[in-house]
């Protein structure tokens, strides 16, 4: 798997520090932490004056080492010793990938986004955008949890496609991207299922048509469009119900779902049929031919 680091030049991180940015896909979308680096003694160390290139040179030594307390201290000794520095620059960033890699995420978030403030046209400005979208990345829980932190992923991640399309992190925030994304939509799947199975069917046809809308690129968006089906029988409203079928076959004609769906309308004795083109299901069969509600980058 392929690892990031910012280049600082001549004091830029060895190969072998560069292998531990970890940017793989989501295990499990609630992976493990190492544990943290708690070295109370850390700050004392560092609280002496010293000069910006030893310190800082002190801190990769720390971090390449694996003391991340220690690494974290150091950064930070830069940035209360010289502020304002070229040096503490470089620490700020090098703080915030510290902090990623010791789980501290919110400290990572904090580090990254104070650079961004302080340096947004710098060489690093995509690299600390990246390492916000991979905190909120590593906090991504189960499907069945609380998403705010999966929403607030794929918005870093969608910053750092938008904003830095050309830098070395694009490919894999666009990899990321997708994958909080994927999240969201199960989300929304999984809310309105809960509520098809409670006969709520209001509720869970617009759970359904948020995923056909906001996530028509991920691989819900065939379920989303079956239940829409389901729920609409239900209702007994007919018309709409031979509209989803419609969708879903036109776009999807291969999907299991989609010969579910058919075999639900047959056992009513209806067939799918197209919904007028200014109607919701009319415009979902062009945005998903034209490729569903996907994002920029």
């Amino acid at each position: 798997m392929r690892q990031f680091l910012p280049n600082h030049g001549r004091f830029a991180v060895t190969r072998s520090l560069a292998a531990v940015l970890l940017a793989g896909s989501v295990v499990g979308l609630s992976g493990c932490m190492s544990g943290k680096d708690t070295d109370i003694d850390a700050l004392a160390l560092a609280s002496q004056t010293e000069p910006a290139d030893v310190l800082y040179n002190q801190g990769l030594a720390n971090l390449e080492a694996g003391r991340l307390g220690e690494a974290a201290a150091k950064f930070e000794a830069i940035d209360r010793q010289h502020p304002y520095s070229e040096w503490a620059r470089k620490a700020l960033v090098m703080r915030a990938f510290t902090s990623y890699r010791n789980g501290d995420y919110d400290e990572a978030v904090s580090s990254a986004r104070r650079y961004l403030s302080l340096y947004p046209g710098s060489d690093e400005a995509a690299y600390a955008q990246y390492i916000i979208g991979l905190s909120y990345y590593r906090q991504i829980p189960e499907v069945t949890r609380d998403q705010t932190d999966t929403i607030r992923a794929a918005a870093a991640m969608q910053e750092v496609v938008d904003r830095y399309p050309d830098s070395e992190y694009a490919p894999d925030a666009r990899v990321k991207l997708r994958e909080a994304r994927d999240q969201l939509a199960g989300k929304e799947m999984q809310v309105g299922r809960y509520y098809l199975e409670r006969r709520n069917y209001i509720g869970a046809v617009n759970r359904f048509k948020t995923v056909v809308d906001t996530f028509g690129q991920t691989r819900h968006v065939e379920e989303a469009l079956y239940r829409l089906v389901e729920a609409n029988l239900a209702m007994g409203i007919r018309p709409e119900a031979q509209a989803a079928a419609s969708v879903l076959g036109q776009n999807f004609p291969e999907s299991e779902w989609y010969k579910n769906a058919y075999a639900l309308l047959q056992r009513e004795g209806l067939e799918p049929q197209a919904a007028n083109q200014g109607s919701w299901f009319g415009n979902a069969t062009r945005r998903l031919a034209g490729g569903g509600a996907a994002p920029q980058g």
